[in-house]
């Protein structure tokens, strides 16, 4: 190590590792904050390096295992209140009943997911208290990926903003998908952002090699991912579905309106005439026309008015796909109302149909409800039912197609079934609730992610927007701005062969975090026999 670099690495490091009690949380509180601004819609991938460079010093700089949990949990909560704001917005939709639990919301949430970076921080300094500065960044990497795969499925899952999202700015990078899906690329970009903290020059870091080599070294694992992804897309197709041509409906409707009485039939008809409007110069007529989540306020299952209405807006040959609520009752189970997406053709029949089935808490239905005393936030008292799970539809005029509901689209390697690939994903969504912020560009960040982990080109109509056509390559064919009213018309790209984190699924991301944690534990061994 030279002298420039022994000074600067003492010196961050004294004036991280020297901070006490509040001071000390806080720090890590602030660590986190600057964590977030790597996420979407920012992209400041740069500043993940001190965010976890200095948690990894705050976790074994601590005078104890309770010190690093508690650090690591203020970076959480940090991380999330940062990143989750957004979530505020929907509570002040109708602001006279629910807007005093914006706050609540915003911090709940995030104290809640600070659980996982804190156990991150504590099961860190667990089992890499005695290794090498590369062998902590190591197992720091491999707990912290295990621990976003955690979150993808405890208490029903919620993987919103995973590190390996800060790349969806680059077509390249994210290309690395198709291994270890959105996982893998959270594992490299955790070790590269740690690997700085090794520039300290005690308890534990100092190397034998050079710390510069050693950083240098892994910048240069980004760029072979990079590479990697660029020699890819050199050689991508733009092929396009023969006889296809979709048209998304984005109709940027206030939340606050959308289900008023005197303003659901106007939404109705309006959408309708988008629908029907010629197309542009130079554009095909579509033979489908796609509408966002709840776009129909309307039971239309029930409601031959409105269906008739829909269906003299359809393409003769086509279809008009709206999501809807829908109902049904039987004397097993009694009344249920869905989330649906409905498919209805020009004759007025319903012709397909799908129901949500990974339900948002809160929102869709209300947990512990005898014990919290109100109903769920969305309109309506009655919670909705699950769908039956991940379906591949056979629509008319169609390849088969995996619809996904709001932030179904969220969740790495559960977007298909995996017995019936489809032909493509169609993500309806409703992100008004979230208004003008960063939620929705993290949303449609996720949607790009999830089309290059499977191969699948991935439609997405979003009420306020992003809406928006993705091909297989996560590449953004064409889109609508968000809080922008429109239709956008394109062309349905072809499916790609397939992937190979879309055939093994989170058996390959468990590998590699295995094979971080391995290494990091056997430069331990050498750092002891050294």
């Amino acid at each position: 190590m030279s002298v420039g670099e022994t000074a600067i690495g003492q010196n961050f490091y004294r004036r991280v590792s020297g901070q006490k009690g509040w001071r000390r949380l806080a720090l890590a509180f602030l660590f986190g904050i600057l964590g977030t601004g790597a996420m979407p819609p920012l992209h400041g991938v740069f500043l993940l390096v001190p965010a976890l460079s200095g948690l990894l010093w705050l976790i074994f700089s601590g005078p104890s295992s309770r010190n690093a949990f508690a650090c690591g949990w203020w970076f959480g909560m940090g991380h999330f209140s940062a990143g989750l704001y957004w979530i505020s917005n929907a509570l002040l939709v109708d602001a006279a009943r629910y807007g005093w639990l914006a706050p609540l919301a915003v911090f709940g949430v995030a104290g809640v997911l600070a659980f996982f970076t804190a156990f991150v921080s504590l099961l860190t300094r667990t089992f890499a208290r005695h290794s090498s500065g590369v062998g902590r960044v190591f197992i720091f990497a491999a707990v912290w990926t295990g621990f976003e795969w955690l979150r993808s499925w405890v208490f029903t899952g919620f993987p919103w903003n995973l590190i390996g999202s800060v790349w969806v700015f680059s077509d390249a990078m994210i290309q690395s998908a198709t291994l270890a899906g959105v996982y893998g690329l959270s594992l490299l970009s955790v070790i590269v952002a740690s690997i700085p903290s090794i520039l300290a020059h005690k308890d534990g870091w100092q190397e034998t090699s050079s710390p510069t080599k050693i950083i240098l070294f892994a910048a240069l694992a980004l760029v072979v991912v990079w590479a990697g992804g660029a020699l890819r897309l050199s050689s991508a197709s733009d092929d396009v579905v023969p006889n296809v041509h979709l048209r998304l409906v984005q109709p940027n409707i206030d939340q606050k309106l959308k289900w008023q009485q005197d303003q659901r039939p106007l939404n109705l008809l309006d959408q309708i005439r988008m629908g029907s409007s010629p197309a542009d110069p130079g554009k095909k007529s579509p033979t489908h026309i796609i509408w966002s989540e709840t776009a129909a306020t309307f039971f239309i299952g029930n409601n031959a008015n409105a269906r008739n209405a829909i269906a003299r807006g359809t393409p003769e040959a086509g279809l008009t796909i709206t999501g809807a609520p829908r109902d049904s009752t039987d004397p097993a189970n009694g009344y249920r109302v869905w989330n649906s997406l409905l498919a209805v053709n020009a004759k007025s029949e319903i012709v397909g149909t799908y129901d949500k089935h990974h339900l948002v808490p809160f929102g869709e239905y209300m947990p512990f409800r005898s014990i919290l005393g109100f109903t769920k936030l969305t309109a309506g008292s009655r919670d909705f039912s699950a769908g039956s799970g991940a379906l591949t539809l056979k629509l008319k005029g169609l390849p088969p197609v995996s619809p996904l509901i709001c932030y179904e689209v969220i969740f790495p390697g559960r977007v298909v079934n995996a017995n019936n690939r489809p032909g493509w994903m169609l993500n309806l969504t409703n992100d008004g609730w979230y208004g003008v912020s960063s939620g929705p560009y993290q949303h449609f960040a996720a949607s790009r992610l999830r089309a290059v982990e499977e191969g699948l080109p991935l439609v997405r109509v979003a009420n306020t927007g992003i809406s928006g056509v993705i091909d297989g390559y996560g590449r953004v064919v064409a889109s609508l701005k968000l809080d922008t009213k429109g239709v956008l018309d394109s062309a349905l790209p072809r499916a790609l062969k397939g992937t190979l984190y879309g055939r093994l699924g989170d058996w390959m991301v468990i590998f590699l975090i295995l094979l971080s944690a391995g290494a990091g534990a056997l430069m331990k061994t050498c750092s002891r026999g050294s």
